[in-house]
Parts: C-alpha cells; structure tokens; sequence
C-alpha cells in the first residue's frame, strides 16, 4: 500500500512537470528562450554596417563590397566597409553570440538573436544622402515588423520578453554633419548649427522613445567620432593650427554634449530605462594623436585611398576616384579609408564598450546592461 501511494505521488509529480513545459511551450508557441538569452538589435551608419548596403539600390561609394575591404579577418569583402570586422561583430563575440548578418541579407532569419539594420551613409535626418541609403527612421520600420514577426513566432508574452531584455545599438549622426562639407548639401546653410543639431537629437530621440513605447529598455550609444580630424575632411578643406577642421569639431562637439544631455532626460523620464554612452570621440582622438601608446604607428593617414592624408575615397577603385594606395601593414594604421577605423581599433573600441572604466562608457557598460 505504501509502495504503491509512492509511485501515485511519483506519477502525479511527473504529470505536473509535463504539464508545467507543455504549459509553458504552448505560451511561446513551442519555441522558448532561455531565461538570460539578450538579443542585440543595432541601428546606424558605417560604423556598424555588416553589409545592408550590398542589397539596396546605391553608388559604390555607399558600398565596400570589394577588394581590399573584408581583407584582414574574412579574406574576402562582406560590405563591412573596413578591412575586418566592426564593433557589433566583436560585441555578439564578447557576449557568446553567433554573429549578426545584415537584415537585407536574403535567408531565412530568425530574430531570436536581434538583427543588424545599419547602413553605410545613413544619418538620423531622412535629407542625409536620401534615396542611397537606409535612413533611421526605416530602419525603425525595420524593427517594427520584426518585433511584430517575433510576437508572432513566440507568442505575446515571450516575444514582448526577447524584446524588453534586448539591447539596442545605435551609432547615427556623423552622416548628418559630414554630408554637407563633402556634397552640395545645404542642409547647414538653411539652418543655424545649433538648430541643425537638434534636428538630429530629435529624431534619434523619436527613434528611442519608439522603441521603449515596444518594450526596449536598454541602450548602447556611440557618440560621433572627431569629424574634422578625418582624412576625407583634411584632404577637402583647409586644417586650423590642430590639424583638424574646426566647423566638423565644432558640430560632432555639440552633438555630443546634446546627446548626453538628452540621455540623462530620459534616464529621468522613462521607467526602467538604462544606457551606455561610449565617448568615441575621446577614445578615437586619442588614437589618432598617440598612436604608439596603443600598439600603432599611423594615426593621421589612412591605409587605403588616394590624395593627401589618403583622404579620397578611392580605397579599391571602384568609385569615381580610380586611383589609390594601400599600406604594407594594416595593423599599424589607426584609420582604414578615407573615414573609417582599422578591424584593430574598432576591437580595441568594441572592448572599452564592452568592459570599460564608466568614464569612458557610462553610466553603465555594455557587460553590465548585458548581466542586468
């Protein structure tokens, strides 16, 4: 009799426990994430561009989905317009994750681990190189789908879960102040610069408060890096007694301290909201000024381009300047083309995002938004 009771109370236990998962997976529709999964949905300009730009309709000089971009870690070009990988591909790494194809990449996608909307070119104004790139507020239409899509695939409670733990990336603006000294933009000239630089604060505040209103509660920024102090600008126009341009100084300055201002508004405004601000501008200037303190030779001068500085953007002669030059070795440049970093100082970057001092990625970095 007593045996018998046991194995009653062993059946039933067992029954409750089926129950219990059968439960649990029809309330994500047979497909449950584990409880610390954190998906990673990035947004932006070249900064974190896997290769969106390979599938929309633009110029190369959108592009970098030719020799010798892709040269250094992939050995051939991905659309990652550098000559390996870029910071969301070092993150994924830091935090255990399969890397993040592009969302234009054809294939069957899955979302679970985030997606990469990024786009070469892009600023948070639509007017910044409009109808060649993807501009942010598409890439949130993007999002919105997905978001839909994985709510549909997991369930309500599930997906709003995958949503609400995610981390969003965003790297946008420097497009926005480059694009009128480079083109015959007169964006800067129909507006003071002060005006102007609220333009794009506010609608990459849109885009935050969007994606919150979602569910999305935790946030990664990159500032934009020391503009005028970029070979594409250093070849165009005139340096000041830096060796920069100041108008560019100027604007990446101000955008900068706008944005840190408007993210500890909203610090205070949104419950539950958390951030990291990575000062790349600081930790990029420092490179290009000291370069040996950091394991390079060359920190004004690109390894691949054309002009003065190798500021055109010729790297691998596909776009309307042919001619340009590439470096021996890369790993002693700060700065890959005309305007982007080498795979070897973005990973020195990826990693002050991922794990560095709160000064230099604050209030929290991206590890401790990751652990909670």
């Amino acid at each position: 009799m007593h045996k018998f009771r046991m194995k009653s109370s062993r059946i039933k236990i067992c029954f409750l426990i089926l129950y219990t998962k059968l439960y649990i997976a029809t309330l994500c529709h047979g497909f449950c994430l584990a409880e610390e999964h954190v998906a990673l949905f990035i947004f932006g300009d070249s900064v974190f561009d896997v290769g969106n730009n390979n599938y929309i309709n633009t110029t190369t000089d959108m592009q970098a989905n030719f020799l010798p971009y892709g040269e250094t870690f992939f050995k051939y070009p991905t659309g990652r317009p550098s000559d390996g990988r870029l910071i969301p591909d070092f993150i994924v790494e830091y935090a255990n994750m399969p890397f993040i194809p592009p969302h234009l990449q054809p294939g069957n996608h899955q979302y679970t681990d985030g997606a990469n909307f990024a786009s070469a070119g892009a600023g948070a104004l639509a007017e910044t190189n409009q109808g060649l790139v993807i501009d942010l507020k598409t890439q949130l239409k993007y999002f919105i789908e997905i978001e839909r899509l994985v709510k549909q695939k997991l369930g309500d409670a599930e997906g709003g879960r995958l949503v609400s733990k995610a981390t969003y990336l965003f790297s946008i603006g420097s497009n926005d102040y480059l694009v009128p000294f480079i083109s015959n933009s007169t964006m800067l000239q129909k507006h003071p610069i002060k005006e102007y630089v609220n333009m794009v604060i506010g609608n990459l505040t849109t885009v935050i408060q969007e994606i919150y209103e979602k569910g999305g509660r935790q946030f990664g920024f990159l500032n934009v890096p020391p503009l005028g102090c970029l070979p594409v600008l250093k070849a165009l126009m005139p340096a000041d007694k830096d060796g920069c341009v100041e108008g560019a100084m100027e604007l990446a300055q101000l955008h900068n301290g706008a944005l840190r201002k408007v993210l500890q508004k909203l610090n205070t405004q949104l419950k539950g909201f958390k951030y990291s601000y990575m000062d790349f501008y600081t930790s990029y200037n420092e490179r290009m000024n000291s370069p040996s303190k950091y394991g390079f030779k060359e920190g004004n001068i690109g390894c691949c381009g054309g002009g003065p500085y190798r500021g055109f953007q010729s790297c691998g002669g596909k776009r309307s300047v042919k001619e340009y030059e590439l470096c021996e070795n890369v790993e002693e440049y700060v700065i890959f083309d005309a305007v982007h970093p080498t795979e070897k100082t973005y990973q020195q970057i990826a990693e002050l995002m991922w794990n560095g001092d709160h000064n230099v990625a604050g209030p929290y970095n991206l590890r401790e938004l990751y652990e909670g």
